[in-house]
């Protein structure tokens, strides 16, 4: 596999969980893409029109704010993009992710946790973000999911 990144935005931890096990089993580099401003229970309640999430995401031009950012991304050939999903996309964030680079010549892969709701639009959504790049169709994954399907999934999508 070429040269690998696994950047993901988590709020509870699940996302997180499955991107160490991703880029353990790939041998890839692991970012976390983390809002410059934490999310608290509150921010993430989704029941609630008034939280910080509700809004972000009724605003598709919103761009939350990320702490940091990935060092020399021109090295990475392949960039799984892991994140759970919001209102049946990709959260705010992971836009915001997308816009901060050049992605021309990459594969982006996008992957996801939810209780249910797979990527919906994240993949078009993710390609007009980042125009020069190749985003491919991801998957979504439960927590429980093993190192070795996460490899045979990520050999399959990027060789």
């Amino acid at each position: 596999m070429s040269k690998t990144l696994v950047a993901y935005f988590s709020a509870s931890g699940v996302t997180a969980a499955v991107a160490k096990k991703l880029a353990a089993a790939v041998g890839a580099d692991l970012f976390e893409i983390q809002p410059e401003q934490l999310y608290t229970d509150d921010d993430l309640n989704w029941q609630n029109s008034r939280s910080r999430s509700s809004v972000e995401m009724k605003d598709r031009s919103c761009r939350p704010a990320i702490a940091s950012a990935v060092e020399n991304m021109a090295q990475y050939d392949a960039v799984f993009v892991g994140f759970p999903v919001w209102w049946y996309r990709e959260p705010s964030i992971i836009d915001t992710f997308m816009e901060a680079y050049d992605f021309s010549g990459k594969k982006i892969v996008p992957f996801c946790t939810s209780g249910g709701s797979g990527l919906g639009d994240s993949a078009q959504n993710m390609q007009a973000l980042a125009p020069g790049a190749t985003v491919v169709n991801g998957k979504r994954f439960s927590p429980s999911v093993s190192e070795v399907e996460l490899k045979a999934w990520a050999e399959s999508v990027v060789d």
